[in-house]
């Protein structure tokens, strides 16, 4: 639910840059970035509020049972802190691949995964944190990301962030919002199965002689599985996104 807020703003920041650039409007290019980056931050803040409001809700919705219940919960209540640092990489990654740089963005997000991926095991079974562990240490590798990637707009290559870029506009965010709104359905509808799916094995589950926590478990490990095949059809698209979006922007179609 929070990475598709962050691809609405983020994706949508991204495509308009990219065709702010093609028709060479500069001043609504930094002003589109300034206010997405704005946008993120309140949403990171806001999801994260909701998040620990309604935990109990939430964990319900997606089809939590009393056997999964305890591990969940110590989970959730981990890897919300991590929700903001999660929201601005996710956000502010794609507009760095706009800005002509890539490499960079590939860079700041396989930093936390690979630092995920060492913690997890350390976290787990040397200090016998369990569900906790892995959660923190999927935190900290989000808090790393986030950090390198707010480092870069420090010095981006081709946007400006000033005082002015950092004042909210209606416009540009309604243009940012159209933009991204297909990328905020794609992830959300992802959401949507995942619950209704979880809630009917759930309840058809328990009628079965394996019970609902063996099921609802092997879900969860094929659609990490499947998040593999639909990440590099992503990563095509989103690759040819900064392209295509400047060329639309300065006129060059082909016929």
């Amino acid at each position: 639910m929070a990475l598709s807020l962050a691809l609405l703003i983020g994706d949508g920041a991204s495509a308009l840059f990219s065709l702010n650039l093609g028709k060479e409007d500069y001043k609504s290019a930094n002003k589109g970035i300034g206010n997405a980056l704005i946008i993120l931050i309140i949403l990171s803040l806001i999801i994260t509020g909701l998040g620990f409001l309604f935990q109990e809700n939430i964990l319900t919705l997606f089809g939590v049972t009393n056997g999964t219940y305890k591990y969940a919960l110590d989970y959730y209540q981990v890897i919300l802190i991590g929700i903001p640092f999660y929201i601005l990489t996710s956000g502010l990654n794609g507009i760095i691949r706009a800005d002509g740089s890539p490499k960079f963005a590939m860079f700041a997000t396989l930093l936390g995964v690979i630092l995920n991926i060492i913690l997890d095991p350390i976290a787990i079974f040397v200090f016998d944190m369990g569900v906790k562990g892995a959660a923190l240490a999927t935190i900290i590798g989000q808090i790393l990301s986030c950090i390198v990637t707010l480092i870069y707009f420090i010095r981006p290559k081709k946007f400006k962030l000033t005082k002015d870029t950092l004042k909210l506009d209606k416009q540009i965010c309604k243009k940012v919002c159209l933009l991204g709104i297909s990328s905020f359905i794609t992830q959300i509808s992802i959401v949507i199965v995942i619950a209704v799916a979880n809630n009917m094995i759930v309840k058809y589950g328990g009628l079965s002689k394996y019970g609902s926590d063996i099921p609802l478990s092997v879900v969860g490990i094929v659609m990490k599985v499947f998040a593999i095949v639909i990440s590099l059809v992503i990563g095509t698209s989103i690759g040819g996104q900064p392209i295509i979006g400047f060329n639309y922007g300065a006129g060059k179609l082909i016929e």
